[in-house]
């Protein structure tokens, strides 16, 4: 893949969880976009699939050989109304604010859960490429909104308001209960409707550099974790972590967001692919089809390959290809594996700053000498993402990490994201992470204030 047209194949930025096209009547379940690259295809996909079968499928469309060098970009907001910020903007209101918006670069806008505003950057050759196209659609996103009286909430996690869905798509509906099933009720509430994340979307690389890419990815997680922390108050309190959207996801339903092997990267394996095949039929079944496009919560506890094997059966049936790439859909690791990297690590972060964590970020994985600088530097806090997401850049161990990451990485930022990236070599150099920004709102105004305070936008 070497022109940006080929390698809008691979990286080609998706939902988290299936979004629901912001202009679209259609529930989320008919969403439009893809959120992985469609699995290769067999002879028939209506035939109950045989597991190997299965895991050769989910291997063979985890990782795509080629370059390295395209980027997309991935950022969620929270909407808040001015003359109502305690309020969740309703449904019907959001879909009206966006009718007609039309992002020149082309980003796509959809709509989370808790009516979280996504947008989704088309690939493009260099992260310069990818922030400068993401910037100029939000900026007109925010102008948009601001016509309708809406801003738009850069932070990892709602600080003031309770988690409340009010998108109505049938997907929505049916994870909800499932969280609700497995015990996961109230993450996964915040999960959805409360939490908002800045994604980097990177290509796999040459296959005989798979392994040592997501080693190197798993030695980045706690450092990364700790710069993008954004996310000290939830739903009116403090909450003592510097980021709770990543303390949340260490919680949430282990066997779906863990991930495989080493720190949840398929790191530690030969063969990353295979790592991650095992990972997605060992994880439990969320969603089942139903008549059309229709669909619901697994009732009873199974695994993929459970139901494959036929030792739980779901619905009556055994799963299709169908089935298993919707499952595919509903894994949420730190980095998941869809033919390219999608990073799932970082808070959403203010407008001033979510260009220069992106540059930071893809220039630690993609160049080799700062890639190399940054895991060397990263690795003695490997194993620190619980402190990562606790204490951000206050533990002097990250804090010394964090440094290193950002010295290796800065030689390799395009000229023009430089002042961005120095912005985060100030910060790294003072101890600080963009929660410090939340939490000196809040303490100085309440948490309230934040919703529309102007530098957490």
């Amino acid at each position: 893949m070497t022109t940006t047209t080929e390698a809008a194949g691979a990286v080609a930025a998706g939902a988290a969880a299936g979004a629901q096209p912001a202009g679209s009547a259609d529930e989320a379940a008919a969403a439009p976009r893809p959120t992985r690259p469609p699995l290769p295809p067999v002879a028939d996909p209506a035939e109950p699939l045989a597991l190997e079968a299965a895991r050769e499928l989910v291997a063979a469309g985890a990782l795509r050989a080629g370059p390295v060098g395209a980027v997309g970009l991935e950022l969620e907001r929270h909407v808040v109304d001015v003359a109502a910020p305690q309020r969740r903007v309703p449904w019907d209101r959001l879909r009206g604010a966006l009718r007609g918006v039309r992002t020149p670069s082309g980003s796509a806008v959809t709509l989370e859960p808790g009516g979280q505003v996504e947008l989704s950057s088309p690939p493009a050759a260099h992260v310069a490429g990818a922030v400068a196209a993401l910037r100029e659609d939000a900026a007109v996103l925010d102008a948009a909104l601001a016509g309708e009286g809406l801003v738009l909430l850069s932070v990892g996690a709602d600080p003031s308001r309770p988690p409340e869905r009010v998108n109505p798509g049938a997907r929505y509906a049916a994870m909800e209960a499932y969280f609700r099933r497995a015990g996961h009720g109230a993450d996964g509430a915040l999960m959805m409707c409360s939490t908002a994340s800045l994604q980097v979307n990177v290509e796999a690389g040459p296959a005989a550099g798979w392994a040592e890419r997501l080693a190197s990815l798993a030695r980045l997680r706690a450092v990364l974790v700790a710069l993008g922390a954004c996310s000290p108050y939830v739903a009116g309190g403090p909450t003592g972590l510097r980021s709770s959207r990543a303390a949340m996801w260490c919680r949430l339903d282990p066997g779906r967001c863990a991930g495989p092997a080493s720190g949840g990267l398929a790191a530690g394996s030969a063969d990353p692919a295979q790592a991650w095949a095992g990972f997605a039929l060992e994880a439990p079944v969320m969603l089942v089809r139903g008549a059309g496009d229709a669909v619901a919560p697994a009732l009873e506890a199974a695994t993929m390959a459970e139901w494959v094997t036929g030792a739980r059966p779901l619905a009556g049936r055994r799963p299709t290809a169908d089935d298993l790439e919707l499952h595919l859909s509903t894994l949420w690791p730190p980095v998941r594996l869809r033919g390219f990297l999608e990073l799932r690590l970082l808070d959403a972060v203010p407008a001033d700053l979510w260009p220069g964590l992106a540059a930071l970020v893809v220039a630690a994985l993609d160049d080799p000498a700062a890639a190399d600088g940054a895991a060397h530097a990263a690795e003695p806090v490997a194993d620190l993402v619980g402190e990562a997401a606790r204490d951000g850049l206050s533990d002097r161990r990250l804090r010394r990490a964090a440094a290193g990451v950002v010295a290796a990485a800065l030689p390799a930022v395009p000229d023009a994201l430089r002042p961005d990236v120095e912005r985060w070599a100030a910060l790294v150099d003072a101890g600080r992470t963009p929660a410090d920004l939340v939490t000196e709102r809040a303490r100085r105004d309440g948490h309230a204030a934040c919703l529309l305070a102007e530098e957490l936008r």
